[in-house]
């Protein structure tokens, strides 16, 4: 017999009907417009996960810290932050003046070994051409922009910048809140397996960006020591491109090694040859290498998905989806291992 007792759902006692059409329509409704609104909101949700990863790496590197000086996670967070402040500035101390004057030399090389290009596509001003489609490109990924109405692209991307560091400061400090902010969004019962994704989700990409950061930083330093050795102008200037764009798998590299090669050329083909060779040489073993090492403590991405993810992610959000395509499959493959492969192999073995 039943207890008499009247069902949460308001359903009579022992009814085993589900809620009403009406409400299953308005859960719908707001899940379409909550699902629109985010996709208006794209660019935004893209800075706050970049403030997210941010936010992990520095906690990542505190965690490090904390296996040698016995601090708390928080103080080791603002030491971790404050020191990666000033070793920017040191940087910007000692090499900026000369970082800045070969990026400016590399710039008036390119374009002069753009001119047959200009002859060949019929454009009077190549230079002109990119910066303009450069500025449409950074508008449309600068919030800062549309909300104040900055009319420099460049104080857009600052002030993109600078919000992504100032909220990776806040999402460090007080991780918990946040995490338990997005747990409330969810009903009791599947709150647990949120929970689980979360922290499943955190540590992958935690691992995923400690390794991307020593990739970097390798690609970087040996990229300009083979420049150097070779005698190509603008070392510095293209080792740095190299390790920044290290980030975007795949097309980053090409992208790197595109006016180093170009610059080579106009100093003679043998030499366009070597450093060709050099770039090949360095990410095969950043790819044979590193990489694996990499990918044995974190997610492995199959080279093909991590192509079409990059695509995919272009297409979707722009210059942002690109630069974050990598650590956005990371979380998905994560979410579909613990939200649906997990769960389904776990059915299938208790049938």
């Amino acid at each position: 017999m039943g207890s008499g007792r009247p069902d949460p759902s308001g359903n009579p006692p022992g009814s085993s009907a589900g809620p009403s059409f009406g409400f299953r329509l308005l859960a719908a409704a707001g899940l379409a417009i909550g699902v629109l609104g985010l996709w208006q909101l794209r660019q935004l949700v893209l800075l706050v996960f970049a403030a997210v990863l941010l936010a992990i790496l520095i906690r990542g590197l505190a965690d490090l810290l904390r296996l040698v000086v016995p601090v708390g996670r928080t103080s080791a967070f603002i030491v971790v932050g404050l020191m990666s402040v000033l070793a920017a500035l040191a940087f910007s101390a000692l090499l900026g003046a000369q970082l800045l004057g070969q990026l400016t030399q590399l710039w008036d090389r390119l374009i002069e070994l753009g001119e047959p290009i200009e002859e060949a596509l019929g454009i009077d001003d190549l230079q002109g051409w990119l910066a303009q489609l450069a500025e449409e490109r950074l508008s449309q990924t600068s919030v800062l922009n549309r909300i104040v109405g900055l009319s420099s692209t460049a104080a857009g991307a600052v002030g993109n910048l600078v919000l992504v560091i100032v909220a990776a400061f806040f999402l460090g400090v007080q991780p918990a809140l946040y995490r338990r902010g997005v747990l409330v969004l969810f009903p009791p019962r599947p709150r647990r397996l949120v929970a689980r994704t979360l922290s499943r989700t955190g540590t992958g990409l935690r691992r995923w960006l400690l390794g991307q950061l020593v990739s970097m930083i390798t690609v970087g330093i040996v990229t300009y020591a083979g420049l150097v050795a070779l005698g190509v102008p603008s070392a510095l200037a293209l080792g740095l491109i190299a390790g920044v764009l290290e980030f975007i798998p795949i097309l980053g590299p090409l992208l790197a090694a595109a006016p180093a090669i170009a610059i080579a050329l106009s100093e003679g083909p043998e030499l366009a040859l070597w450093v060709a060779g050099l770039y090949l040489v360095i990410q095969q073993l950043e790819g044979n290498l590193i990489m694996p090492l990499i990918q044995q403590r974190a997610v492995w991405l199959p080279p093909a998905l991590t192509l079409f993810a990059v695509l995919g992610f272009g297409i979707l959000f722009g210059p942002l989806g690109v630069l974050f395509a990598t650590p956005l499959t990371v979380v998905c493959m994560i979410a579909i291992n613990v939200l649906w492969v997990e769960r389904m192999s776990r059915i299938i073995g208790d049938s």
